[in-house]
């Protein structure tokens, strides 16, 4: 007879493998997403290539400590004359401030497998406090023997706050591109 796992037992299972670990972005398997509107009509996506951090977990991932980079030079919207806009000082400046981060300062459950992770995000040498939202989506050995752990961050920011203020006027009345940023990721974590 196969030994049936109820949801609360497999619920402590993943629990216990997340207690006082300390973990590291799997790049291979993780990816930054950013979201904005263009002409007010439809919503481009563009993401960074290249990104690392790590997470410390204690007690259940109630008191999660994380720490994230992001390569600004990696910017990617699948135009190449838009990405050298984007790295230009117009916007993210990617010579003179090469990297995005965020640390976090708190981390508090608001479901079962939901968490808010407020933290300081820095751009372009500009930090403010910012919001993210982590759905936990459980962990899992892999092939190799690597314990694995997924995580959905979703969060939003306005752009002009960190100094990316540039725009253009459309004949309409509106703006070129909308000064909210939605930021969506899919991280897979590695313990260390």
């Amino acid at each position: 007879m196969t030994p049936q796992i109820t949801f609360k037992e497999e619920q402590n299972t993943k629990t216990s493998i997340m207690e006082n670990m300390k973990w590291e972005i799997d790049p291979s398997h993780s990816e930054v997403y950013f979201k904005i509107k263009h002409l007010e009509i439809v919503t481009l996506t563009g993401r960074f290539n290249e990104i690392n951090g790590t997470a410390e977990a204690e007690e259940d991932f109630e008191n999660a400590v994380f720490s994230f980079t992001a390569n600004v030079d990696s910017i990617n919207t699948n135009d190449q004359k838009r990405d050298a806009h984007l790295k230009s000082p117009d916007f993210f400046d990617a010579e003179k401030f090469p990297k995005i981060t965020f640390h976090s300062t708190k981390f508090k459950r608001i479901g079962d497998t939901t968490f808010e992770i407020i933290g300081k995000l820095t751009i372009k040498e500009v930090t403010k406090p910012t919001i993210l939202e982590i759905k936990y989506g459980g962990s899992n050995i892999d092939p190799w023997g690597n314990t694995k752990a997924g995580l959905k961050l979703k969060g939003k920011i306005n752009r002009r706050d960190f100094g990316l203020v540039w725009n253009a006027a459309i004949e309409t009345g509106g703006f070129l591109i909308s000064d909210e940023v939605k930021i969506d990721a899919n991280i897979e974590l590695l313990k260390k």
